[in-house]
């Protein structure tokens, strides 16, 4: 659903008494934890010129590093860039188009946090009210509110750590396989919760699969209504699908391919498959322009009121590297050249995807690899993001930004975060 007329009244209604009264509106950009300010209004730091043989450098890594192919596509203001290498289809032969849909995985979670911070925005439900308030008896603990969920600090379990402990076997398990939101949160209630609500970050598929029940309840239909309506037909993302239990990716596609556990094994086609396991945590399916759409329009405010885009963005820790940090259902990456930007991966059996913004919109990057279970492709493709967001590198003696932030960090020199468990 397009920002309400109501929504827009109030905006509007807003933004004229600040000029009536001679006083400027407040951007969205403001201190977040863990960094920098994002740049105002009346600054206007130099943006580098995207390195695109960068970029296929970090295509041409993941390769190297086990994927079959791997693409990505920038935009920024002077335009769109694209770059592929390899294959998307290793029976074929085709080779990667950028123009083809694939799995994104958790980057579905930023989509579900949209349709849940709309629902705020209309006062369906509170962020720091109990989940119990709205799906009674679920939770065993009343602590546990929807910010908690949107944040990974409610102490549930990632059920995905058990059921795919032996990666092919767990993956061939659940192909097929349709689980209800119940099962699945059930999954999550037997095993010991990993935090008290609140105390620490710890990443759970959980968490989502509980947004995406919330989602369901206050509207009364299901979660893949709710993209549509209020995500995908607003922004003409006419290549960006929500589909459960089909297992078939329409239309021309990547196909995705799971390393087992052996090293040296052979490789296992997991394109088709429900991803019933993952939900409202990991089913949307996308391509690299509609990801970019999708990142932009959002960081520019097209899909929620500032004071929503504030509390989405304002992020905490996930580590100690002061490199990477977590907001609500979206992640915040400090590059090395000082540059913050937004966004999520997303890991499924097959597929590694990167979808990220600067905080102002104007340049975003998706990129995907179409291989899992290998870290270091996963962490290889991260490097389309300095490349595409930093530019070239200074040669050291001349990186007097390195000299005095020496705690900011190239995201490749660390391992990939993990959406979902792997074995190398």
């Amino acid at each position: 659903m397009p920002l309400s007329s109501h929504r827009r009244l109030a905006v509007s209604a807003t933004l004229l008494a600040a000029l009536a009264a001679g006083v400027a509106p407040a951007t969205s950009a403001f201190a977040a934890p863990g960094g920098p300010a994002a740049p105002t209004a009346t600054e206007t730091p130099a943006v580098p010129a995207p390195d695109m043989d960068g970029v296929v450098a970090a295509l041409n890594s993941a390769m190297a590093n086990g994927a079959p192919g791997a693409m990505a596509r920038f935009v920024g203001p002077d335009g769109v860039r694209s770059r592929t290498v390899g294959v998307q289809d290793r029976v074929s032969g085709a080779a990667m188009d950028i123009h083809s849909r694939f799995r994104i995985g958790s980057v579905s979670k930023t989509f579900s946090t949209v349709v849940l911070l709309q629902l705020v925005e209309e006062g369906r439900l509170q962020l720091d009210t109990p989940v119990n308030t709205y799906l009674p008896g679920l939770l065993p603990d009343d602590r546990i509110t929807v910010r908690h969920l949107l944040t990974h600090r409610s102490g549930l379990a990632d059920y995905t750590n058990a059921m795919f402990e032996h990666t092919v076997p767990g993956f061939e398990a659940v192909r097929n396989r349709v689980f209800s939101y119940q099962e699945l949160v059930e999954l999550s209630l037997s095993e010991p919760r990993t935090t008290q609500p609140g105390v620490s970050y710890q990443y759970s598929n959980a968490n989502f699969v509980v947004v995406g029940m919330l989602i369901e309840k206050l509207t009364g239909r299901p979660v893949a209504d709710a993209y549509e309506r209020r995500i995908f037909k607003p922004l003409k993302l006419t290549r960006t699908s929500y589909v459960h239990p089909d297992t078939r990716i329409k239309g021309a596609h990547v196909r995705g391919y799971l390393h087992p556990d052996e090293e040296g094994g052979a490789l296992v086609d997991s394109t088709e498959q429900t991803v019933s396991w993952a939900q409202s945590a990991g089913a949307v399916i996308s391509s690299p322009a509609d990801l970019n759409t999708f990142t932009s329009a959002l960081m520019r405010g097209r899909l929620l009121s500032p004071a929503m885009m504030e509390a989405m963005t304002t992020v905490t820790p996930t580590d100690a590297t002061n490199t990477r940090f977590y907001g609500l259902g979206l992640r915040r990456y400090n590059l090395s050249c000082g540059t913050q930007v937004y966004g999520h991966t997303g890991t499924v059996q097959g597929f590694y995807t990167y979808t990220f913004s600067t905080r102002d919109g104007r340049r975003s990057v998706s990129a995907m690899a179409n291989t899992s279970n290998h870290g270091a492709a996963n962490t290889a493709l991260g490097g389309t993001l300095e490349a595409a967001f930093c530019g070239k590198k200074p040669a050291p003696a001349a990186s007097s930004r390195a000299a005095a932030s020496p705690t900011v960090r190239d995201i490749t020199s660390l391992p990939a975060e993990r959406d979902l468990p792997e074995r190398h």
